[in-house]
C-alpha cells in the first residue's frame, strides 16, 4: 500500500509552520508535499516571505506568482488530503488567504478531504464558502489529524 499523500496549503507567512508539521507527520509515515517556497525557505533558512514575493515590488515577476500556483494546484491533484496552516496574519485570527481558497476549492472539486489545522476563521469574507468546501477544523489539534488520516488509510512505514 503507497503512503497517504498529504498537501500542505498555506500564506507563505506561515511556512515555518508548514515545514515544523512536515516532519511531524513525514514521522509518522505519510508523504507531505509543501509548498516549493516553502521548501527554498527551509533550504535557505529564510522565513521571511518578503524575501519571495517579487511581484509586489515589480509587476514584471507575476509570472513567477503565476508558475508557484499552477504548481501547487498540481500538488494539490495528487494529494489524498488537503492539510491547510491557517494562523494568525494582519491581525486576523485563524488566516486563509485567497490563494489558499482557490486550492481548496481545486481540492473539493477534485473531492479531497480537507482540514484546516486552526478553526475557520470567524471573520473572514470568505467563511461561508470555507464552510462550504466542508473544510474540517482541527483546533490546532494534531491529534485529531492523525486519527483523521488513520481512518482514511493507515501511515505506511516504507
Amino acid at each position: 500500500m503507497s503512503k497517504l499523500i498529504i498537501t500542505i496549503c498555506s500564506s507563505a507567512d506561515f511556512y515555518r509552520k508548514v515545514i515544523a508539521l512536515q516532519t511531524i507527520l513525514e514521522k509518522h509515515g505519510y508523504h507531505v508535499i509543501v509548498p516549493l517556497t516553502a521548501t527554498r525557505m527551509k533550504a535557505s533558512g529564510d522565513y521571511d516571505a518578503s524575501h519571495y514575493r517579487l511581484w509586489l515590488k515589480d509587476e514584471d515577476h507575476y509570472p513567477k506568482k503565476t508558475a508557484l500556483i499552477r504548481e501547487h494546484f498540481r500538488e494539490v491533484e495528487r494529494a489524498d488530503v488537503v492539510l491547510v496552516v491557517n494562523e494568525t496574519k494582519h491581525g486576523q485570527a485563524n488566516y486563509i488567504g485567497g490563494n489558499v481558497l482557490l486550492e481548496m476549492g481545486l481540492g473539493f472539486y477534485l473531492g479531497k478531504p480537507i482540514y484546516v489545522l486552526n478553526d475557520i476563521p470567524k471573520e473572514s469574507n470568505h467563511r461561508e464558502e470555507i464552510i462550504a468546501l466542508g473544510a474540517k477544523p482541527l483546533k490546532g489539534d494534531m491529534s485529531a489529524l492523525l486519527a483523521a488520516l488513520k481512518k482514511i488509510r493507515p501511515a505506511s512505514s516504507e
